[in-house]
């Protein structure tokens, strides 16, 4: 199996190939006009995503992650999201590297059965990095005012973080 999946992008790429000379199209002068407009959109899109590691690690760095989850302690009470999964709901929609972190954090402290891991795994499957979605797609065509995208994408995060707890809970 390892072999066939091996084989799988140097066919595809040949059949690429062999498509467009057949067509009598300039494949190499294509791959150049493309590799030069992904370099240009990766150099828009850099300041916008160093900002976001920035702000990352200065939340949790700062000690404000901790912060943060201590004052939704009680709506975590409210809603079944245990304290040791509420650093996850705030990091989630930030980061997928930070949240990943905090998601084996949870596995290896309390294992992947535990209420807590299994809350956190719920979570994991049915959210979005929101913030960085919307600053890689939006920045990547220049778009700066957001509308209802980033209010309408946290409000379904947080309707996930909800339903995962009652999830786990009641099944």
């Amino acid at each position: 199996m390892e072999k066939v999946t091996a084989a799988i992008l140097p066919i595809v790429t040949a059949m690429i190939v062999i498509f467009g000379m057949v067509k009598g199209i300039k494949v190499f002068d294509c791959f150049v006009t493309g590799a030069a407009r992904g370099f240009e959109s990766a150099v828009k899109l850099l300041p916008p995503l160093m900002g976001l590691v920035l702000g990352v690690t200065m939340l949790r760095q700062s000690g404000a992650l901790d912060v943060i989850t201590k004052v939704l302690e009680p709506v975590g009470k409210l809603t079944g999201i245990p304290a040791d999964v509420l650093p996850l709901t705030v990091l989630s929609p930030i980061s997928g590297s930070g949240s990943l972190t905090m998601y084996e954090q949870i596995l290896k402290n309390f294992g992947p059965d535990s209420n807590a891991g299994r809350i956190a795994s719920i979570i994991m499957g049915s959210t979005e990095t929101t913030f960085y979605a919307v600053t890689v797609y939006y920045g990547s065509i220049g778009i700066k005012k957001s509308g209802c995208t980033v209010p309408a994408a946290l409000l379904a995060d947080m309707t996930s973080f909800v339903v995962s707890a009652l999830t786990v809970r009641y099944l």
